[in-house]
């Protein structure tokens, strides 16, 4: 439960107040050519912060080499790291040493930890020699069971799985419990926490450009672009990794099975272990694997150019790709899991059973020959008015961050009263009597 001392109050105003302080965003899921969800919300966060506030911003994540740049109120610190297996974009810090020696230069106020490993311990470590830090985490996979369980299963079978699962859920809690507020994305990703005691969580909904992300920018000749041949039927589009996580093999098994008569096509934007044998697999079809896109302006042509949005992810914790390919016009198919059902109401495209690519394949078939435009437009208008990073960032600065110094201060001044109690000199009786 949240304490309301003195000291805990005065700390949450702080923001409130706008009194400037330093923020830092510590992360390994960063990709320099600015995709996924994490690369995304430290843009536009940095310029929310920039442009609404007046606090300064540090950003930490993996990089080719340490490389420190300041720009004004903005710190963007790379931390030299390796190449993550099968996911080229990426890297993995594993040198807490110098994130933990940039932690003691800057001195934040608010550590926001983005993802589940290696990292969010060098923030608690941080905090043991700093206390008055404030540490926010954003518990934004349900991790122990859309990445461990899913890979242990697969590889060592449902018992094994189920007990790394077990495991990796008792990492979650000795870890998030260290942290003074976690915010999630989904009332849903809240359960798994608070069934292990952490109460002290937020839902925090992810936003879009929809300025960017818009119907207008479709492109007629974008399909002739990609080599697909111009057929009357739907170019069907997927966003995001080729890996297995993503279940990225499903949507050419399921293309498979689309009846011809419906002149489908379809491109997967993104890369990942499985783009090389997956473009093996599917020589022949009118499928397109043109790599990550690195532009934003062209992945936003390459969504409203499409006419369904389509992804076998059953693990989703919020859909950040879902809503921006919905913001660009267009109705979803996808399947009953995660966050997907959240994102794809009623009238907005169609979701079936997880790993079912036959239904999947019939769901696209009844997409396309209703009334997809529509579906597409509902989809937009409904984020347009739920999903916007000003409403998200509002959120964050007026509810997690005013809660999580409010913890951290309440914890400091308690910590500090009881080292006081314990170090005050005992009383004799015949003093304490007279």
């Amino acid at each position: 439960m949240l304490q309301t001392t003195s000291a805990a109050l005065a700390a949450g105003d702080r923001l409130r107040v706008g009194a400037p302080l330093v923020l830092c965003d510590l992360t390994q899921s960063y990709s320099p050519a600015g995709g996924g969800g994490i690369s995304t919300y430290l843009r536009e966060k940095r310029d929310y912060v920039l442009r609404e506030t007046p606090h300064h911003l540090i950003q930490i994540v993996p990089g080719p080499e340490d490389r420190v740049t300041v720009e004004g109120r903005h710190i963007f610190a790379e931390v030299g790291a390796d190449p993550v297996r099968g996911s080229p974009n990426y890297r993995f810090i594993l040198r807490t040493g110098v994130v933990r020696a940039l932690l003691a230069q800057y001195r934040p106020d608010i550590i926001e930890s983005l993802c589940p490993w290696v990292l969010p311990w060098t923030a608690i470590r941080h905090r043991r020699a700093f206390p008055d830090t404030a540490l926010v985490a954003g518990y934004r996979t349900d991790f122990p069971n859309a990445h461990v369980y899913r890979v242990a299963a697969e590889k060592f079978g449902e018992r094994l799985g189920r007990g790394f699962r077990w495991l990796s859920y008792g990492y979650a809690e000795i870890t998030y419990r260290e942290f003074d507020w976690v915010y999630t994305l989904s009332e849903a990703a809240r359960v798994p926490l608070a069934a292990r005691g952490i109460h002290q969580t937020s839902v925090l909904p992810l936003g879009v450009d929809t300025a960017l992300f818009c119907p207008t920018r479709r492109d007629p000749g974008y399909r002739a672009e990609l080599g697909l041949p111009q057929g009357r039927g739907p170019l069907l589009a997927y966003a995001g990794r080729i890996d297995n996580e993503k279940r990225a093999d499903r949507l050419v098994a399921m293309f498979r099975r689309l009846p011809p008569e419906l002149d489908a096509a379809m491109v997967l934007i993104g890369d990942g272990k499985l783009r090389a044998p997956l473009t093996e697999a599917a020589r022949g079809l009118p499928i397109a694997f043109p790599g990550f896109e690195k532009d934003r302006a062209e992945l936003a042509r390459a969504l409203a150019s499409s006419d369904i949005y389509v992804s076998a992810m059953a693990d989703e914790t919020f859909g950040v790709s879902v809503l921006e390919a919905q913001a660009s016009g267009l109705p979803v198919v996808g399947v009953s899991g995660g966050a997907m059902p959240d994102r794809v109401p009623a009238g907005m495209g169609l979701l079936g059973p997880v790993d079912d690519v036959a239904t999947m394949a019939d769901n696209v078939a009844r997409v396309w020959a209703s009334d997809p435009r529509g579906m597409g437009q509902a989809a937009r208008d409904m984020v347009a008015a739920r999903y916007g990073w000003t409403r998200t960032f509002q959120r964050l600065f007026d509810e997690v961050y005013p809660n999580a110094l409010a913890v951290s201060a309440d914890r400091v001044e308690r910590r500090r009263a009881s080292r006081f109690a314990s170090g005050r000199p005992m009383l004799s009786a015949d003093m304490a009597t007279a």
